[in-house]
C-alpha cells in the first residue's frame, strides 16, 4: 500500500522543490516497503544534495535505511531508470557503499555487493581497486561480498578481478568434455553433460568453473551466456567431476530457437572446448 505513496511524495516533493523533508520521509517509509525507486527521482535532479542524505542514512539505526543509501544509488537498479550521472562516474556515491561493506546485515552488504557489481559493468578497474581496499581492511564477511559484487568480471575472464580473488586465468588443468548426454533436446527438456577438471600443475589451485551455452539466434549466429557451476580448490593431481542439468525452458527473457547450439567449459575465465546439441521446438512454439 506504501509504493503509490513513495511515489507520490517523490513526485509532488520535486514540483515544490521540498528537497530534504521529502526524502526523511521516504527513509521513514522504506522499511513499510522499500523505497528504492522513490528517491532516485532526487539523486537524477540533484546528486549532490541527495547523497548528502544518503551519507547520513549509512549510520541509521535501521538496516533497511543503510541499504536504501547503497540500492537508491545504485547506478543500474534493475527495473528502475538508470543514475546516468553515476554510471558515467560511481565515485561520488563510493562513501555510501564504504560505510556499508562491513555493516552488520546480510540484507545491506548483499545491496552493496550488487552495487559494486553494476559499477563493474562500466568501470571494471574502479570496481576491482576498490574490492581490494575492502580486502585490505576486511570484516569477515568481506571476501564473499566481493566475490559476489565481481561476479560479472569473473564470468567475463577479467583478469584482475581474477587475480584479486586468487583464480589464476594461466592455471594448469586438463578439462575432460562436456560431455554431452543429451545431443538432442526438446524444448521444455534439460541439456544433459558430464565434465572433468584435473589440477595438473604443482600448486593447489582456486577454481571457477563455470559453463558456457552458446544460443542460436534467429539468424543463424550464436549468442554465449555464462553459468556458474562451480567454485574448488583442488591439490595437485586432484580432479573434480560432475553432471549438469541444464533446462531449456520457455522463457519471457530468452527467445529460443530450433537448430545447433553448443556448450563448453570455462576455468578461472578461460574458455576451454565446445560440444555442439541440437535444440528441436515445435513449429507451434516459434509461432507469436
Amino acid at each position: 500500500m506504501t509504493f503509490p505513496v513513495n511515489a507520490a511524495v517523490a513526485e509532488r516533493a520535486l514540483a515544490s522543490d521540498v528537497f530534504e523533508p521529502a526524502l526523511d520521509l521516504l527513509a521513514a517509509l522504506t522499511p513499510l516497503l522499500t523505497a528504492e525507486m522513490a528517491v532516485r527521482p532526487f539523486f537524477r535532479a540533484d546528486p549532490s544534495r541527495a547523497l548528502e542524505r544518503a551519507v547520513r542514512w549509512t549510520g541509521h539505526g535501521d538496516p533497511h535505511v543503510r541499504r536504501l543509501a547503497s540500492e537508491g544509488t545504485r547506478p543500474r537498479l534493475p527495473w528502475a531508470p538508470r543514475l546516468t550521472a553515476f554510471v558515467a562516474d560511481p565515485t561520488p556515491a563510493l562513501p555510501v557503499l564504504d560505510a556499508l561493506y562491513r555493516d552488520p546485515s546480510e540484507y545491506v552488504r548483499r545491496s552493496v555487493a550488487n552495487h559494486l557489481n553494476d559499477i563493474s559493468h562500466d568501470h571494471p578497474g574502479l570496481a576491482v581497486a576498490t574490492a581490494a581496499r575492502w580486502l585490505a581492511e576486511p570484516a569477515p564477511t568481506t571476501p564473499s561480498l566481493v566475490r559476489h559484487g565481481l561476479r560479472t568480471l569473473v564470468k567475463a575472464g577479467d583478469h584482475d578481478a581474477l587475480g584479486l580473488l586468487g583464480h589464476d586465468p594461466d592455471v594448469r588443468v586438463r578439462v575432460v568434455g562436456p560431455d554431452v548426454r543429451t545431443p538432442h533436446v526438446h524444448l521444455g527438456e534439460d541439456l544433459v553433460f558430464h565434465y572433468e577438471v584435473t589440477n595438473t600443475g604443482p600448486r593447489p589451485a582456486r577454481l571457477v568453473i563455470d559453463y558456457v551455452v552458446h544460443y542460436r539466434k534467429a539468424n543463424g549466429s550464436l549468442s554465449p551466456k555464462v553459468f556458474k557451476l562451480t567454485s574448488r580448490d583442488l591439490l595437485p593431481g586432484e580432479r573434480r567431476a560432475g553432471v549438469r542439468r541444464h533446462p531449456l525452458r520457455p522463457l519471457s527473457t530468452r527467445r529460443h530457437h530450433p537448430g545447433v547450439h553448443r556448450v563448453q567449459l570455462q576455468i578461472n575465465g578461460r574458455p576451454y572446448d565446445s560440444r555442439a546439441f541440437t535444440l528441436h521446438i515445435p513449429p507451434e512454439a516459434t509461432l507469436g
